[in-house]
């Protein structure tokens, strides 16, 4: 099976958008998605802060930043992605961002975790509206072999607002609370969602493809034959069914869904833990850890996003295998990296260090949405977007936090109970099981020892979260080498399934 975008030539039709425009929308995606991530990501900025406040383990911490917002992002991700592949995906971001924005707001109203847990659950019902209809958009203002590096600029929304939530988020935390920094970075979201509503227009569906390219958005009626000719939900399973087997029925393709999978596992994981592993190692305020990660995400990873788009595209018109050789590449090189720098014995080497990984690690965002756009027709890319988001964001952004802060929380008791374990041995203890061991969480609730404990019991409770917080983001981390075997192995026979050349000359 080849990709329907790589079939024939390049439509004659001159096309409906400059490129200045184009340009414009998608900027305006693009803040669109920055402003997903500061809502999605401030979370790991300011999560010390809540974790002492509301006396919570690391373990629901990780809740917070990953399983709540997962559980019905991604589930209500598929019946939108279907709704923008018949309606407006204008619409559908711009209403999605106002809901998404003022459940952030309320995050900064919760009174205790359990209301702060389900506010984070509406931060997600909000922003399972923005991917899906923006990669279709996307792909419809954009020819196949400019669709990674498109995507790549789309996806560098995820660095810079990891940047502007992460200074924002701890300038605000430091000087007024964490529940002032929810309010403030959720609110102008509102004023983004109307600008976007005003100046992007929807295009026809298909616009930019090589084989179909109508002229105007009421030319395509998607389809409705097959409404006709069947129920609507045994019309809904059937294009499932069809996207499923084009993304995930195939050896290349599902390797890379496998991949990017499991280094957004890494990621949200360890990304996590990061801020909070500076303010319990080496003692930082919230504002200058909010800086130190603010300036790695917009440098490192926004780096590491566009490159790695941008060269994907241009190293496949020689080779097609370059879309999963290019993360394959990057996440191998990026995994020791990763580590060393929470092996660091000062802040200063560890930010700095901290500035190398991301270049490498976020090369795979801008192919693999590229890949996946470019194996479907265009009334299908938003329910793609959709699949792969499912599964990505089910098992990554629900299970990574979660998973680091579990396993941070089981090593603090082994620390606290044996100081000095190493990394692979505390892993080792973990796996053999403690269940003498005293719970963590009463021993040091919140991480601190009780009041009145004395020096030996602060030294102890603050020693093992250091320990395990260290260890925990270590093994996550691991995740990384993982991805890129699979990368590996996607590029074997890709370019076939994409009709990409194997090697020599581009095709003109």
């Amino acid at each position: 099976m080849t990709s329907v975008a790589a079939k024939g030539a390049y439509a004659a039709a001159p096309p409906l958008y400059s490129e200045a425009y184009k340009g414009v929308v998608l900027a305006m995606l693009v803040g669109a998605y920055t402003f997903n991530f500061i809502d999605r990501t401030i979370v790991a900025v300011i999560g010390q802060a809540i974790k002492v406040d509301l006396k919570i383990t690391d373990t629901q911490l990780g809740l917070l930043g990953g399983f709540s917002f997962a559980v019905l992002y991604t589930v209500l991700g598929i019946p939108i992605a279907r709704a923008a592949e018949r309606f407006s995906r204008v619409n559908i971001i711009a209403v999605s961002m106002v809901l998404w924005s003022g459940f952030t707001v309320a995050c900064g109203l919760a009174p205790a975790f359990g209301p702060l847990l389900a506010t984070r659950v509406g931060v997600g019902v909000g922003e399972a509206g923005c991917s899906p209809p923006a990669h279709s958009l996307i792909s419809d203002y954009y020819a196949p072999r400019r669709r990674a590096s498109a995507l790549a600029v789309y996806s560098f929304g995820i660095p810079l607002g990891a940047m502007i939530g992460a200074v924002a988020g701890g300038v605000l935390a430091t000087l007024y609370g964490w529940r002032v920094a929810f309010m403030v970075v959720g609110a102008p979201g509102v004023i983004m969602a109307l600008i976007i509503k005003l100046v992007v227009r929807e295009p026809p569906r298909g616009h930019s493809e090589l084989v179909e390219h109508p002229r105007l958005a009421a030319d395509l009626s998607p389809q409705a034959a097959e409404a006709g000719a069947r129920g609507w939900l045994e019309s809904e399973l059937a294009e499932l069914g069809v996207v499923a087997r084009r993304l995930f029925g195939n050896w290349p393709v599902a390797n890379m869904m496998i991949g990017v999978t499991l280094a957004s596992f890494a990621g949200y994981g360890a990304g996590a833990f990061g801020a909070p592993y500076f303010n319990r190692a080496f003692g930082l305020s919230y504002a200058a850890v909010g800086l130190i990660f603010g300036v790695i995400g917009g440098l490192s990873t926004g780096a590491g996003t566009l490159a790695g788009g941008f060269f994907a595209d241009r190293a496949a018109r020689r080779a097609g295998r370059w879309y999963a050789l290019t993360p394959a590449v990057g996440l191998a090189i990026a995994t020791p990296i990763a580590i060393s720098v929470y092996e660091a014995s000062t802040w200063q080497a560890a930010a700095l260090i901290a500035l190398l990984p991301g270049i490498f690690s976020y090369t795979y965002l801008g192919p693999t949405f590229g890949v996946a756009q470019n194996m479907v027709e265009p009334r299908r890319r938003a329910t793609a977007t959709a699949l792969m988001f499912f599964v990505l964001n089910f098992i990554a952004l629900g299970g990574g936090p979660v998973f680091t802060g579990w396993i941070i929380d089981a090593l603090a008791r082994i620390d606290l109970a044996s100081p000095g374990h190493a990394a692979p041995a505390a892993l080792a203890a973990l796996i053999a099981g403690h269940g003498a061991v005293p719970s963590f969480a009463l021993s040091c609730p919140g991480g601190l020892a009780p009041a009145g404990a004395g020096a030996t019991a602060e030294t102890a409770c603050h020693g093992a979260l250091v320990a395990a917080t260290r260890q925990g983001i270590e093994i996550t981390l691991l995740f990384y080498a993982w991805a890129a075997m699979h990368y590996l192995l996607g590029s074997i026979g890709l370019a076939r399934r994409l009709a990409l050349p194997e090697r020599g000359k581009a095709r003109s």
